[in-house]
């Protein structure tokens, strides 16, 4: 297929570069030159503007970082929606609210073209696999006709619905892994305020019932202190706020999620933004932190 491809971050480079090495034509568009550039040594196309990304291509594929960047991308006069041709698909994979979600697509038919919902779940190195899960919502005829492009980046693709159900489970997860950090960072917090070294509390933790697939994933950084990003602890607050907001719009209390945003507000505070969302840690343990840990 003809593919346009807009949004090369950390997890959009990967995921366009496996649609491209399966064979596929694509023309991408990025803000910051460099990833495009990468893709552009293997084949790929580069365009000067995202509509130009859009133009002619049978599916458009969007994974950009919050819903300012995506209404600035997508939507409005010169935006890539209004550049695709009728009978074009739009998959749009990034985390962002509902409401803008719901714009796009009425932007999408008003061109002609069908909008898949389809936020990913999984880390970097999944999406460099193709091993991500695909939470899907939209036209089911959309959701049938991307399915081999699905395929080709995810081990699991689940259709939630016509609507917008994708970015709502979307959101439901992202807070379960929010809060499962800020749960382990008070157990450790309690650990070592007793002497018990993180690494000893870890042992325990993953050989425990709580060990999932997530705590297994953030081991090793955990036990060596690593908060380089794979999530950086502001985006992780943009997506409880995301989640928040959906959540007064449905009438829904969530005392949980708020009392963690705040968590994540004293970080980026304190110049930690950047920094991974485990760093939550540290900010648990306080007076028994890092300097409390000895070797396990």
């Amino acid at each position: 297929m003809r593919i346009g491809w807009i949004g090369l971050g950390k997890m959009g480079a990967p995921m366009a570069a496996r649609l491209l090495a399966a064979g596929h034509a694509m023309t991408v568009w990025n803000r910051s030159p460099a990833p495009a550039a990468a893709l552009a040594a293997r084949g790929a196309t580069v365009a000067a503007t995202p509509a130009g990304a859009a133009a002619g291509a049978e599916a458009l594929f969007l994974m950009l970082a919050d819903d300012a960047a995506l209404a600035a991308v997508g939507l409005g006069p010169g935006g890539a929606v209004q550049a695709l041709a009728p009978g074009a698909l739009v998959v749009e994979m990034s985390t962002v609210s509902p409401e803008v979600s719901a714009r796009l697509a009425e932007a999408a038919a008003a061109a002609g073209a069908d909008l898949l919902r389809a936020p990913v779940s999984g880390s970097v190195a999944l999406a460099t696999a193709g091993t991500l899960t695909v939470l899907a919502s939209g036209p089911r005829r959309a959701f049938d006709r991307a399915g081999p492009l699905l395929a080709a980046l995810s081990a699991r693709q689940f259709y939630l619905g016509e609507g917008e159900e994708a970015r709502v489970v979307k959101l439901a997860i992202n807070l379960m892994i929010g809060t499962t950090m800020a749960m382990l960072a008070e157990s450790l917090a309690l650990a070592a305020g007793h002497g018990i070294p993180r690494g000893v509390m870890l042992d325990a933790v993953m050989g425990s019932a709580v060990a999932s697939p997530f705590l297994g994933y953030k081991e090793a950084a955990l036990r060596a202190a690593d908060y380089r990003p794979a999530f950086e602890t502001r985006q992780m607050a943009k997506d409880f706020d995301l989640a928040l907001a959906a959540a007064r719009d449905a009438g829904v209390p969530l005392p949980l999620a708020e009392r963690v945003r705040e968590a994540f507000a004293v970080l980026i505070g304190r110049g930690e933004g950047a920094q991974d969302f485990s760093r939550l840690v540290e900010l648990a343990s306080g007076p028994a932190g890092p300097g409390r840990d000895r070797p396990a």
